[in-house]
């Protein structure tokens, strides 16, 4: 057996020290668990992925075509980039990062998903604010193509659109902001974004202001700290048209 903890990295961000930390749990079996802090704060575990892994597959699932340009806010451990890129349909991937340390854990390979994106030629880092690049007015979310359009944003940032890293990210979760962003949206593109708390009837009438078609699914998965049933939330919205 391993170490049963290690510290991978630790650097300062502009919202606080960011930790990449692995471990193992000996009654969970012979496994490395990576995991993401923010200050105290836990920001990801790859224990549970099932519903970033399920905001690419529910997301993807309602767009029509091939050859998709997609974006991914929010990098992680990587699995919703991950999950997107298993679909053949993908022709490109953006993936929207605010932290260089995050990105760079990826480019050197110090997290397991970096050797998996770093080799699809379709997947690209993008080192910006998701919220400042969804609502801009010259640029967007590519750097190479500003204006250009997309057939889906995926977003995973904040814990839900009322639990959020940054009280700043707050501006985002609202009709008007969403209705800059899905301008980044060819018509009929979608929208999905996921929360770890359950449907949120109140941004589900934002949603409605201006997507159609939507839907909260309720993604559950085995949590064996609790030795129970846990769940996260994924919506999806379509741009009208």
């Amino acid at each position: 057996m391993g170490l049963l903890f290690e510290e991978i990295d630790s650097q300062p961000s502009s919202i606080g020290e960011i930790s990449l930390r692995r471990r193992r749990i000996p009654a969970l079996g012979d496994r490395d668990i990576y995991e993401v802090k923010l200050g105290d704060e836990f920001l990801m575990s790859s224990m549970f992925v099932d519903a970033e892994v399920a905001l690419s597959d529910l997301g993807l699932a309602a767009v029509d075509g091939d050859g998709l340009a997609v974006v991914v806010g929010g990098l992680g451990l990587g699995y919703t980039a991950m999950a997107a890129l298993k679909h053949d349909a993908v022709g490109e991937l953006l993936v929207v990062e605010a932290l260089d340390t995050v990105i760079r854990w990826h480019q050197q390979e110090k997290v397991p998903l970096g050797e998996v994106l770093n080799k699809d030629s379709r997947c690209r880092y993008v080192n910006g604010s998701f919220f400042d690049l969804a609502v801009a007015d010259d640029q967007g979310f590519d750097p190479d193509q500003p204006g250009r359009q997309f057939d889906a944003i995926l977003l995973d940032i904040d814990h839900s659109p009322r639990a959020l890293l940054n009280d700043s990210n707050a501006s985002f979760y609202n009709a008007g902001s969403l209705t800059k962003m899905a301008r980044q949206l060819r018509e009929g593109g979608v929208f999905a974004l996921w929360s770890n708390e359950p449907p949120d009837d109140d941004f589900m009438g934002v949603m409605h202001e201006v997507f159609t078609d939507i839907e909260a699914h309720v993604v559950s998965f085995f949590n064996p700290f609790q030795n129970g049933e846990s769940s996260n939330t994924v919506y999806v919205g379509r741009k009208p048209g």
